[in-house]
């Protein structure tokens, strides 16, 4: 069971049940922000994304199913000791660690994307043949960010040293320094710009093993998702985002996380609702 100490109840998703025990999937907010590098706001994300779900359906007309088929919970946030970052991926790990100990399906839902690294540390401990799909508008592969190993600049970077990067797929990837795109093409599978092609070109060799997908909001183009820290011109829409989960129906998602939506670099709350369509169709694609 997760530790009532350190989770925050919150209003929660559209549609979530009432039972942890019962539940195959579980929400969980982690909204930690110590490492941005242009506008802040990410830790509202989680709870932003909650409270603008209720302006959607719970049935998709996409995949011809109603969230009351999935049995999910929403867990709340880990309460995270702000300004203590070691501390904060420290209580972040062992949530996740504990979520997949009791057989969950997890869903988190960011904050800055250094979550993941903590996240996919977890995940990695119980699948040790982890595939991770990254997509985002930005590489992520910095061997440090302003002195700092622990950055959202360098998440991925870390993560390639937690599961090996063979392992990692990039997509959406338009933005990065001359070295990330170096030793992306040494050590990663990077497919700059482009989603749904070579999404639907390695999912064969993927396929069956377990699959942690890591999204980052600011993949799509900030047209359609203004809300974020790092807005990156030229990305893909959110339909195409949307597409892309869809094609991994079949696959096995052991594990996901949306990050960095900013709630307040939004524009009338586009972001949000898009995060919360894109978890609606996670749920209803994945499990």
């Amino acid at each position: 069971m997760l530790d009532n100490r350190v989770i925050e109840r919150s209003y929660g998703f559209m549609g979530s049940r009432d039972q942890y025990e019962k539940a195959e999937v579980v929400i969980l907010g982690v909204p930690l922000e110590a490492t941005l590098s242009f506008r802040p706001g990410t830790r509202f994300g989680p709870q932003q994304i909650r409270q603008v779900s209720v302006a959607l359906e719970e049935y998709s007309l996409y995949r011809n199913r109603d969230l009351n088929e999935v049995y999910f919970f929403d867990a709340g946030d880990v309460s995270l000791p702000f300004g203590n970052l070691d501390e904060s991926l420290r209580l972040i790990e062992q949530a996740a660690s504990q979520l997949v100990l009791d057989g969950k399906k997890p869903i988190f839902l960011g904050g800055e994307h250094l979550v993941s690294y903590p996240l996919i540390k977890a995940l990695a401990n119980h699948y040790p043949d982890l595939v991770v799909l990254h997509f985002d508008a930005h590489a992520d592969l910095r061997p440090d960010y302003l002195g700092q190993r622990l950055s959202h600049a360098t998440v991925m970077r870390r993560v390639s040293e937690i599961v090996k990067g063979i392992n990692i797929y990039q997509f959406g990837i338009r933005s990065g320094t001359r070295e990330e795109f170096a030793f992306a093409r040494e050590n990663t599978n990077l497919y700059p710009v482009e989603v749904l092609e070579p999404l639907k070109k390695i999912l064969p060799m993927i396929s069956g093993r377990p699959i942690y997908l890591t999204l980052d909001i600011d993949v799509v183009d900030p047209a359609y998702a203004p809300g974020t820290g790092t807005p990156e011109p030229g990305g893909c829409s959110s339909r195409e985002i949307m597409a892309a989960l869809h094609l991994l129906q079949g696959q096995n998602i052991v594990g996901m996380d949306l990050v960095e939506v900013s709630p307040g670099n939004d524009l009338n709350d586009l972001t949000s609702v898009l995060g919360a369509k894109l978890i609606r169709e996670a749920m209803l694609t994945f499990w």
